[in-house]
């Protein structure tokens, strides 16, 4: 199948570049999966991931009191649940989840049809992350829109002069533009060190959308060729996450980039502010 590009739209019928990065674990929801720790006495004790956040780099070094345990270190296979073999508990899950800060951001990204990359410290298949996302959009899960979603779709296509699809092939084609990055498939030190592995993801992410951008400048060129006025935009990523340490690492890389494109977004304690 030939790839498409799909991209939110301003009024006046052009692209608006506006591009997303999201954690996904207490940023879009709140998942009720558990870190399995050690207590004193050898007892596994499940930690959330909000927890996790703030705990991380005591575990294993220090003994801490956390809900009546003294936690020690990792259990073994500390996140059995958060890699390949939670796959299907995780789509169970996500259906179950709470709302996160980020919501109302990858909400609007998925209504308006806008490319996305979930960039996150969990281990599962890629395609399962696709899944779920395909689960809200067709469960309407909170709020998310199918047929606003079809609608925007629709509208890039007749920008971009590309042949008509079925809803569901448009869906599932849309799907297939966005990025998944679990940062620990395949290896298990990015869930305890996820920081400079989501950076990576996020570098290739950038690639992507800056060459998406090229396109898209290129062909709204060709739509305004009448006259001499057309402005070339350039595309912006916002990203957030909940974990501080993350957030910090990541804006500290991209900030002083010449070309940087990437804005950073703190949603720790369930706030979301811009971070410079």
């Amino acid at each position: 199948m030939k790839q498409q590009i799909k991209e939110g739209f301003k009024n006046e019928g052009t692209p608006d570049m506006k591009y997303y990065a999201f954690d996904w674990d207490d940023n879009i929801v709140h998942m009720p999966t558990k870190i399995i720790l050690k207590s004193e006495d050898g007892d596994e004790v499940g930690m959330s991931t909000e927890d996790f956040a703030e705990y991380r780099s005591e575990i294993g070094k220090n003994p801490f009191n956390y809900k009546g345990e003294t936690i020690v270190d990792f259990a073994e296979d500390a996140f059995k649940n958060f890699k390949t073999a939670g796959d299907k508990d995780f789509l169970v899950d996500a259906m179950r989840a709470k709302l996160g800060p980020a919501f109302n951001d990858f909400k609007e990204a998925i209504n308006n049809g806008s490319i996305f990359s979930i960039i996150t410290a969990r281990g599962h298949n890629p395609n399962t992350l696709k899944q779920a996302v395909y689960n809200y959009i067709i469960d309407g899960f909170n709020g998310i829109d199918k047929d606003h979603l079809v609608k925007n779709l629709k509208k890039y296509r007749t920008f971009a002069d590309e042949d008509d699809m079925t809803d569901d092939e448009l869906i599932k084609s849309y799907l297939e533009m966005n990025k998944y990055h679990p940062v620990s498939f395949g290896d298990d030190s990015g869930a305890v060190n996820p920081e400079e592995a989501k950076v990576e993801a996020m570098e290739d992410f950038v690639s992507y959308i800056k060459g998406m951008s090229g396109v898209l400048n290129k062909k709204a060129f060709l739509k305004n060729d009448v006259s001499n006025n057309f402005i070339p935009k350039q595309p912006s990523i916002g990203f957030s996450d909940d974990d501080i340490r993350n957030v910090e690492v990541m804006n500290k890389h991209f900030k002083n980039k010449p070309d940087n494109i990437v804005k950073t977004y703190s949603t720790a304690g369930g706030i979301k502010q811009e971070y410079k």
